[in-house]
């Protein structure tokens, strides 16, 4: 039976991830310019065109149904393409990295951990391409199949839960599942359940301390790096030093 699903999975994964014709506004930001501002460690959202991309956006009613994590050289160092410098989980082929013209004509945000060492960037971008080789979950496709109806009945409060229906074997990784354990691998917090207790300070007895748990890995989904309060959204235009007053308009009446 696992086999079964196995080869029915990847059947689907093929389908759903062909790319399809989508409406959406062409691309604000050029290759270059994303590559010009991209840190190791930062999260590059993508609106995808595939029709399982999609669903992803209906059911977190989110722009975004793709997240590939930025390693810079990294993966150069390690012995990997030195022409690709992002790591994702890819439908089909699993855990890979790829080059930044896989995203040329896709729109994308830019997501930046804040306070992040250059070395705890570069412990974040080996752990992810250490699992490079590593397959997509293809449980959470079949799971995902069932909801590929133009308006499926799904409270808004289940949705997430739709996404995490897969395996729960972390060798089998989804795009947002494999960039949420990279950074939980450094104890960086993405959207943490938060409580508070007594501090247990003789000094301030009535003082009190927030303790943060981790959320389990397979319920993040690409649009929490993009609401998440410790990641910050890194415009293109605002580090190329953007003046408006640099602008040449084309004159209405063609003058």
């Amino acid at each position: 039976m696992g086999a079964t699903h196995s080869l029915l999975g990847r059947r689907l994964a093929v389908t759903l991830s062909r790319p399809q014709h989508i409406h959406s506004a062409e691309p604000v930001s050029t290759p270059a310019n994303l590559l010009a501002c991209l840190q190791p460690g930062d999260v590059l959202l993508v609106e995808g065109n595939s029709r399982v991309s999609a669903d992803i956006k209906f059911l977190t009613q989110s722009t975004w149904s793709q997240a590939a994590l930025f390693v810079g050289n990294c993966l150069a160092q390690a012995g990997g393409n030195p022409a690709h410098c992002f790591i994702e989980a890819d439908m089909v082929e699993g855990v890979r990295s790829v080059g930044i013209a896989e995203f040329a004509n896709l729109n994308t945000r830019i997501c930046r951990p804040f306070g992040l060492s250059a070395l705890d960037c570069k412990q974040v971008a080996e752990f992810a391409i250490r699992r490079i080789g590593n397959q997509y979950d293809l449980r959470n496709v079949l799971d995902l199949a069932r909801y590929f109806l133009p308006n499926p009945p799904i409270p808004l409060r289940f949705r997430r839960l739709m996404l995490s229906l897969g395996s729960g074997d972390p060798t089998r990784a989804i795009c947002s599942t494999l960039i949420a354990q990279t950074f939980q691998a450094v104890r960086y917090p993405i959207l943490p359940t938060i409580s508070t207790r007594s501090a247990d300070n003789p000094d301030c007895p009535g003082c009190m301390e927030e303790i943060y748990k981790i959320r389990h890995h397979s319920l993040f989904t690409p649009k929490d790096f993009d609401v998440s309060p410790y990641f910050q959204i890194v415009k293109p235009a605002q580090i190329s030093g953007f003046n408006f007053r640099d602008l040449k308009w084309e004159d209405i009446h063609g003058r």
